[in-house]
């Protein structure tokens, strides 16, 4: 069988995209869905050798993209996280990373027709309800192929696009913070840890560097010896937001789990020395079952949310300094691959609005994959 898919980069991610229409003549049914991203991926290699993953949480992404002409939206996308070195594929997130590119494909792909100067396109996230918008440059009505905007985490140019979470939160478990407070106590392989649980962008859990042992002061390590109590806190955090249920297998997608820490020097991962005085906090998160590289968009998203939650574990790492205060206001969040800031956009009675970022995306390939069936399916 064949399936047409257009490869992008967004940001510090890659992600396939398909058209539902295509992806429908195939599989109709969730799980039909997953089965045909698994094969075509190679998901249950680790390796992913025999399909077209990358091998890594972060270019092992799928997004199936449908218009809705005269909806409330532009356009809506299933994301999907596929498995490595198993077949899993969670459908139950989002990722900004591939918003972006999915931004930029539609403009591209004439599913939004280029305005003269910039063009908007409103997204909807069918996994979580989120709606997203991305600007991206079409001066003279021109679609751009190539740019010069550059992210932390990338050395590769593309087109800038700058990708805007919308208010309301807590479209997945139906609460900004769905334990009911800014912070809540977990009890993580029999250890009890203090933890703030939102949702914004995607369901998060974010924990105390210094409160888990986890030492920021450099982002080039592996956190092999703090991953078990990460993983057992993304499982305890699930539970609690009503993501699984004590008889389900463990979600590696969601939450997304981080530890956090005050502004301080450190090291990036790539060597480089960050300096306090550029950031407003360190933040270092999970992704699947090892350290993201830099940080997801949705993840950066749930950190600018929860620093606004008085009280809670982001907002705690943030001296009174450090916090800005009016209608809009920057974060300047250290990751492994440097400073990303986001803005936040403030409403009339102190509740956020929106979370925008400024991101890059390029169109990488178009292919006609042979999505070979399963092991399973070929015995």
């Amino acid at each position: 069988m064949q399936l047409r898919g257009h490869w992008y980069r967004g940001g510090t991610s890659k992600c396939w995209l398909f058209d539902a229409d295509d992806v429908a003549s195939h599989a109709t049914s969730r799980d039909e869905i997953r089965g045909l991203l698994a094969d075509a991926f190679g998901a249950a290699d680790a390796r992913q050798l025999d399909g077209v993953g990358g091998g890594t949480s972060t270019t092992s992404k799928a997004a199936i993209v449908r218009p809705t002409p005269g909806g409330p939206a532009d356009l809506e996308y299933l994301f999907a996280q596929v498995g490595i070195g198993d077949s899993s594929v969670e459908l139950g997130s989002n990722c900004g990373n591939c918003a972006t590119a999915i931004a930029l494909y539609a403009v591209q792909a004439g599913l939004v027709p280029a305005q003269d100067g910039t063009t908007r396109v409103s997204m909807r996230n069918v996994n979580t309800g989120a709606v997203l918008s991305g600007t991206v440059p079409t001066p003279g009505g021109r679609v751009p192929t190539s740019g010069r905007a550059a992210v932390p985490g990338s050395r590769a140019l593309g087109v800038p696009v700058s990708l805007s979470f919308h208010a309301p939160w807590g479209k997945t478990t139906g609460s900004v913070l769905p334990a009911g407070t800014a912070a809540t106590e977990l009890v993580a392989e029999g250890v009890p840890v203090t933890a703030t649980l939102v949702d914004a962008g995607a369901p998060a859990a974010f924990v105390s560097a210094e409160e888990l042992g986890v030492d920021l002061s450099s982002m080039t390590g592996d956190l092999d010896e703090h991953l078990g109590r990460l993983i057992a806190i993304r499982g305890a955090a699930g539970l609690v937001m009503g993501l699984r249920r004590p008889e389900d297998p463990p979600q590696h997608a969601v939450p997304k789990v981080g530890v956090v820490a005050s502004a301080a020097d450190y090291t990036a991962a790539d060597g480089t020395r960050i300096s306090a005085e550029s950031h407003d906090v360190r933040v270092r998160m999970l992704s699947m079952l090892a350290p993201h590289p830099a940080i997801g968009l949705t993840s950066a998203v749930a950190v600018s949310v929860a620093a606004a939650q008085p009280g809670s574990v982001v907002a705690k790492a943030i001296s009174a300094a450090q916090a800005s205060s009016g209608r809009t206001r920057l974060l300047r969040v250290g990751t492994p691959a440097g400073v990303v800031t986001t803005e936040i956009v403030m409403g009339g009675v102190g509740e956020i609005e929106e979370v925008a970022l400024h991101r890059a995306a390029r169109h990488l390939a178009v292919a006609d994959i042979d999505v070979a069936p399963s092991a399973t399916q070929a015995a």
